[in-house]
């Protein structure tokens, strides 16, 4: 699913157009972002790319949705 991940004042929030959400990222399972879990406030958790280097924001990217607490 495609995820555009930006930095805002109060943190990292990702928005995703194919349902017209956008959240605040709450949790992450590596300190940089990529390449582990990262959950978003309304408790949907993402799986996200790895890159070698960390991408220039905002940046869109293909992430693989791994829970539904809400729908």
């Amino acid at each position: 699913m495609k995820v555009m991940i930006r930095e805002t004042p109060k943190g990292m929030e990702a928005y995703v157009p194919k349902k017209d959400l956008e959240e605040m990222i709450v949790e992450t399972e590596k300190p940089g972002l990529w390449g582990g879990w990262a959950k978003l406030s309304n408790g949907w958790v993402f799986a996200m790319p790895a890159f070698a280097e960390a991408p220039n924001l905002p940046v869109t990217v293909d992430a693989r949705r791994l829970s539904a607490e809400e729908d």
